[in-house]
């Protein structure tokens, strides 16, 4: 089976199992989504997403965040740790989005690379949730099934693990295919505990279990 064979049985597969997989991140705006994903990082999505309310409680829209001082911002958001950083960049970022794109998400990718605290993995998730275009966004449970499956061999940059995907990934099935890969990665190809691999549905066809491609 080649790693192209490999990558659509894997996507059937999954879509079969997570029929209804979606981003776990709770949003209803674009720029909403970009502060979730930037306080996401060492953080589970639940806490993040009770934080949030907290959040836009007091600070709104983009306006009244541009105009919060970092520290303000920082008081809610430090449960979700490394609260210092998380909160100068939410803030540089809403600023700039007032500032330079009249508060709006810019739906191009090098421009969201622009903005304080959006890498390639949230640029990713913001171009595939929100602007329904191609994306691959290479979280940690991306990049640890894509290995243990065989889809990419012994890559664990993310960058690097994103541009081999692209390869064998139809751009239409990236962003759901990622979505199911999280959900998968915490119920069954499990990192703190051994992979529950009697009940993966992907087990005859996964490199970890020593099937040839």
């Amino acid at each position: 089976m080649t790693k192209e064979q490999l990558a659509l049985e894997t996507i059937r597969r999954l879509k079969e199992e997570y029929p209804d997989a979606g981003c776990t991140l709770d949003y209803d705006d674009a720029w909403k989504l970009l502060v979730s994903v930037r306080l996401a990082a060492q953080c589970t999505d639940a806490r993040v997403n009770v934080v949030v309310e907290k959040l836009y409680e007091k600070f709104p829209d983009i306006e009244a965040l541009a105009a919060a001082r970092p520290e303000e911002i920082e008081e809610i958001v430090k449960p979700c740790g490394l609260g210092r950083s998380k909160a100068r960049d939410i803030s540089a970022c809403m600023r700039m989005l007032k500032e330079e794109y009249g508060g709006k998400v810019p739906d191009d990718f090098d421009a969201l690379l622009k903005l304080p605290g959006v890498g390639r993995k949230s640029a990713n998730l913001i171009m595939g949730d929100v602007f329904g275009k191609p994306a691959i966004v290479t979280d940690t449970h991306c990049i640890r099934l894509t290995n243990r499956i065989g889809l990419v061999d012994g890559i664990k940059d993310p960058k690097r693990v994103e541009m081999a995907l692209w390869k064998i990934i139809p751009p239409k099935e990236g962003s759901d295919f990622c979505h199911r890969l999280v959900y998968h990665g915490r119920e069954v190809c499990t990192a703190r505990t051994a992979p529950y691999c009697d009940r993966c549905c992907l087990a005859d066809i996964c490199a970890k279990n020593g099937v040839e491609k």
